[in-house]
């Protein structure tokens, strides 16, 4: 192979490797979320494991507020290990964070599953689960972290790959869930083999990092991060002779090694893209040139994380009990939601911005009048609430509240304009 060229990704194992790492990423916090039933059923006060999977047991009298809980310290440490990645990813080598990462997720996960088996009170219960929420999400934060550091030195279709496999691992989750369901088996029977799947797919992840380092294609893109790195030193050291000619200092024994040094590591010479400025990146300009995807990011997942799974795992099918009313809560919480998740982050490996407006633009218009349409007919009605003599009067109080609403998005839009 001559220098400079790429070696092939045979089969595509590295793109498969990286999908599969991406699912094993999220797996943890999906399975979490998809078996809230379980959770709640464990919690409602019977000191059983024999709840049902299936069975959505929220109501008035959750004194745990499990949904809440559990989305909570899923993300904080995320956002904890995020601000001390500077510190820790320095002190510990990338294997070992990535290894050790999944190793622990692996453990933690299988103890969840023996808890399957072990009938407790609701109590220790939670606080168990809440602890062992904290510590799976924490080590998934730092392999997330280590992951995205090795996908910026391959080709930018590895990192839509390893989006892709997270974004699949939701959809992976509530099938694991209909499948434990729909076996036919009794209720903690189910609940051990869809606890037992997460360990399944971490272990796959941790036999494809450990495939890397024997892929050809792997070794040669991760393997440019020393380069980088070399490349930086010699840059460096350019410019101190420079400065040295500049200000006519001699040659000095220590400046001739130097300069033979510099000749002899300059052969053979980085490639253009593997040459960088010397130093690091500051936050500050960075945060300056991306503040306004980070806002829309940070808008986009505060929405989202305030009302899924908390709100959105509450609700429950109006028919009468039955099968649907079992998957009701599996399917159209879950899976629908992970999968029409899974289409979005997919959509950027076609497009970037102009057909991705238009699709939003059709959604942000049907979704408005639909909302609209809905509330103005409701509201009158409101469950049988408001009295037939009532109706006029809650059908002015609405055209005022749309006015409201008009009047406070016309303000808000001289704020959003001067953002831009």
């Amino acid at each position: 192979m001559a220098r400079g060229d790429a070696p092939q990704d045979s089969y595509h194992l590295v793109g498969i490797s990286f999908f599969i790492l991406g699912l094993g990423t999220l797996l943890p916090w999906n399975f979490f979320i998809t078996a809230i039933p379980y959770f709640q059923g464990r919690l409602a006060g019977a000191n059983t494991t024999a709840g049902t999977l299936g069975t959505n047991h929220t109501g008035p009298a959750d004194t745990f507020n499990f949904n809440n809980w559990v989305t909570l310290l899923s993300q904080l440490p995320l956002l904890l290990f995020t601000l001390l990645n500077s510190f820790l990813y320095q002190c510990i080598p990338e294997t070992v964070r990535i290894l050790g990462s999944l190793l622990v997720i692996l453990l933690l996960f299988a103890l969840t599953a023996a808890l399957v088996k072990v009938d407790m009170s609701p109590g220790p219960f939670f606080s168990i689960t809440m602890a062992s929420v904290w510590f799976i999400n924490s080590f998934c934060a730092v392999l997330q972290g280590s992951l995205f550091g090795q996908l910026g030195t391959m080709p930018s279709t590895y990192s839509t790959l390893f989006l892709s496999g997270q974004g699949l691992a939701g959809i992976f989750a509530a099938l694991a869930m209909l499948m434990s369901m729909a076996s036919g088996v009794d209720a903690q029977t189910s609940a051990l083999g869809y606890f037992i799947t997460p360990c399944v797919g971490i272990f796959m992840s941790i036999v494809c990092y450990l495939s890397l380092p024997h892929l050809e294609f792997a070794r040669y893109y991760l393997a440019k991060k020393p380069l980088q790195e070399q490349g930086q030193e010699l840059e460096t050291k350019a410019e101190l002779l420079q400065s040295d000619e500049k200000n006519s200092i001699p040659n000095s024994p220590q400046k001739v090694a130097l300069t033979l040094d510099l000749d002899a590591e300059k052969e053979p010479e980085p490639e253009p893209e593997e040459i960088q400025k010397p130093g690091k990146p500051s936050v500050f300009i960075v945060f300056q040139k991306i503040w306004l995807t980070a806002l829309c990011l940070v808008l986009v997942f505060t929405v989202t994380l305030s009302v899924f799974p908390a709100i959105t795992a509450m609700v429950t099918s109006s028919t009468s009990p039955g099968k649907w009313s079992q998957f009701f809560n599996p399917i159209c919480c879950f899976l629908l939601f992970n999968i029409m998740d899974w289409v979005g982050r997919s959509l950027t490996s076609y497009f970037l911005w102009d057909a991705y407006f238009i699709t939003f633009m059709l959604l942000f218009a049907v979704s408005n009048g639909y909302l609209m349409s809905l509330t103005m007919c409701l509201a009158p009605r409101s469950g049988g609430q408001v009295l037939p003599h009532e109706r006029e009067v809650a059908g002015t109080l609405m055209t005022f509240f749309l006015a409201l609403g008009l009047s406070c998005g016309a303000a808000l839009s001289f704020l959003f304009k001067a953002l831009l």
